[in-house]
């Protein structure tokens, strides 16, 4: 019999949740929750979720004690016509984070009235959905910042001038830039500058001329409102995401940071001049796709990197600041998206397929190739001629000399901007799901980068397929899936109706209860075989019990909501829009009842016994513990 969700939250029972992952060796446990997907009190959903709510700090109190940190998504500016986080501003922070609520209070002398505040809420066509509503969140918003900084111009807040004037100096790099496009997109009637008729503003910072320089100053005065407008809404975002974080940090919660490998159209209008001319990055043609993926991103130009010696440049310089930002906001590290991005990326040329026989390759990787043989850090005897270029293995010999030129940015960057923010190199969370070349498996095993063991990826016929518990390495995060994937639950339900499930329950027999440790194993393959909820709890058990010392939890799996946060390939408000309901203390209670939720320590003790007789022996005490609460 489940106890009630004020019993279960109890000291007692986070002691026995702790000691549980302390016997198992587990440094962290990290909740996924991208910014959209954040609660909203009741009364103030406007549509989108933020970090900096108050419902959000609700969270943080349940989480506080249970999880050590919150995986968070990328935080940019994202499109109009696109919600994607993973091709939002790698600097600028979404606007829609911002809490309106709070900006009707004292705190922010009521920089917006509750009048405005209650008819975006009132209005919010998602109200009392588990949704988020982008498009009309864009245009709600717009008008609580027009009254914002229309407030602001009015009374002119002697304590938000110093601070102001210090944030728009302090970041000027990027803030002027990114202030800058919201002028020159009213200009051209649109935010998407590819589509700009005058090419003089298209490549206005790419000339770099007399003439280009004299239409930024005369757009910048036409426009000036509206670019300080700009500015003020991202010191507000800055102002309240420093509040957050000493909350989250009082609460003994690491804030975790997202780098996409993408950049967003604003990215690509201001720092054209550092990217390669005729090149994107994408994805060599695969299993799941036979043209390959034609990302359309663009691809960080080598010679703008580095010097001969290894020495910053421009392109170098500007990523470190970067990656430095994202650090000292968020201390309990970052999370590269697409790590092979970083050491081995894939390219093609710009409208054609990204497929090796139409000119595409490996950046770094193609020495015998026209144009991309001068980057090629690999040499043609280091290649398998027997393979295509396109094939993991293709280049299959490298001297420590090259390993270390791979590691460049991952060095002089990412690590370097670590240890500048007073953090080390287990701060970093390297997504390398899916492709992993040789120069990225060396790279990472140079650096002790922590990489990722996505479970419900495992090829269950391979006996030693890394994403298998058995085969888990400690410096890894292990997960069963991550925003790209459906909910456990559901993964099951498919797999179980496929008549798919025996080579998994296979798995998972021999992995984890076939080891004198469990009364009647025989009784859980069969139940995994035809209960989808048991064959999904087991998947939970898998990565707990598994050496790795870092889990990463996606919201859905632990509070049991069986619904897709991302399709990925699909477009339009339904995508990434998936929230957690404002009462989700009472969610959780429901499905822990049903069995839906994840029970933790019911997860725990299992992962216990599946460690084998002695290790759940020698942890009696702690099994007996957990038991209260099951």
């Amino acid at each position: 019999m489940l106890c009630d969700l004020e019993q279960k939250l109890t000291q007692d029972y986070k002691n026995a949740v702790n000691s549980a992952l302390k016997v198992l060796g587990k440094d962290n446990l990290a909740l996924i929750m991208h910014g959209v997907s954040f609660p909203a009190d009741n009364g103030c959903d406007t549509g989108f979720g933020t970090y900096n709510s108050n419902a959000a700090k609700r969270l943080m109190d349940f989480a506080n004690g249970i999880f050590t940190a919150i995986q968070l998504g990328p935080n940019g500016k994202t499109k109009s016509g696109d919600s994607s986080p993973y091709t939002g501003t790698v600097f600028s922070v979404n606007p829609l984070f911002l809490d309106l609520k709070e900006l009707t209070t004292k705190q922010y002398d009521n920089l917006l009235s509750e009048k405005t505040f209650e008819k975006i809420v009132e209005a919010n066509p998602a109200s009392g959905t588990t949704r988020a509503a982008y498009s009309y969140a864009l245009g709600a918003y717009e008008t609580a910042f027009d009254e914002i900084w229309q407030n602001y111009k009015k009374n002119f807040f002697s304590k938000y001038k110093m601070p102001f004037a210090k944030f728009k100096k302090e970041n000027a790099l990027w803030l002027d830039n990114d202030a800058l496009y919201e002028a020159f997109s009213i200009e051209n009637g649109s935010d998407f500058w590819p589509s700009w008729s005058s090419e003089l503003d298209k490549n206005v910072f790419k000339l770099n001329n007399a003439e280009s320089k004299k239409r930024i100053k005369e757009v910048a005065k036409k426009h000036a409102d509206v670019i300080e407008k700009y500015k003020f809404i991202q010191f507000l975002l800055a102002l309240q995401a420093e509040k957050t974080k000493e909350y989250a940090t009082k609460n003994n919660l690491k804030m975790i940071a997202d780098r996409q490998v993408a950049f967003s159209d604003r990215d690509i209008w201001a720092y054209q001049a550092l990217f390669l001319d005729g090149y994107s990055l994408g994805c060599p043609p695969d299993y799941f796709s036979e043209d390959g993926q034609a990302w359309g991103f663009p691809v960080v130009d080598p010679e703008k990197l580095f010097d001969k010696n290894g020495n910053l440049l421009e392109a170098g310089k500007l990523l470190k600041r970067l990656y430095l930002k994202m650090l000292k906001e968020n201390p309990g590290g970052i999370r590269i998206d697409h790590t092979v991005g970083l050491i081995d990326p894939w390219v093609y040329e710009s409208g054609k397929l990204p497929k090796a026989e139409e000119g595409a390759g490996r950046l770094y990787s193609s020495p015998a190739h026209p144009v991309l043989g001068k980057y090629a850090i690999a040499r043609d005897e280091d290649t398998d001629k027997t393979l295509t270029p396109d094939k993991e293995a293709w280049v299959k010999s490298l001297t420590d000399e090259q390993v270390a030129k791979y590691g460049l940015m991952i060095e002089k960057i990412v690590i370097a901007a670590a240890r500048e923010a007073g953090l080390g190199v287990e701060a970093i969370v390297a997504e390398d799901l899916g492709t992993l070349t040789y120069p990225v498996e060396a790279v990472m095993k140079k650096y002790a980068l922590q990489g990722m063991k996505l479970v419900q990826f495992v090829v269950p016929e391979k006996e030693s397929h890394p994403y298998r518990c058995k085969n888990i390495t400690p410096n890894s995060w292990a997960m069963v899936g991550t925003h790209d994937n459906e909910p456990i639950r559901m993964w099951a339900e498919k797999t179980i109706a496929a008549g798919e499930a025996e080579p998994f329950v296979e798995n998972l027999m021999q992995d984890l209860y076939n080891n004198g440790a469990f009364d009647n194993p025989c009784e859980f393959r069969e139940k995994m075989l035809g209960d989808p909820q048991f064959l999904a709890f087991t998947k939970l058990v898998e990565i707990f019990a598994s050496k790795a010392r870092n889990i990463q939890l996606f919201f859905t799996d632990f509070f049991g909501i069986n619904e897709v946060y991302n399709k990925p390939g699909t477009s339009g408000d339904e995508n990434w829009s998936l929230r957690l309901q404002s009462d989700f203390e009472k969610l959780y209670s429901e499905k822990l009842a049903t069995g839906d939720a994840l029970n933790l320590p019911l997860a725990l003790s299992f992962a216990i016994r599946a460690r084998g007789h002695e290790f759940a022996e020698a942890n009696q005490d702690i099994l007996t513990t957990l038991g209260k609460f099951i």
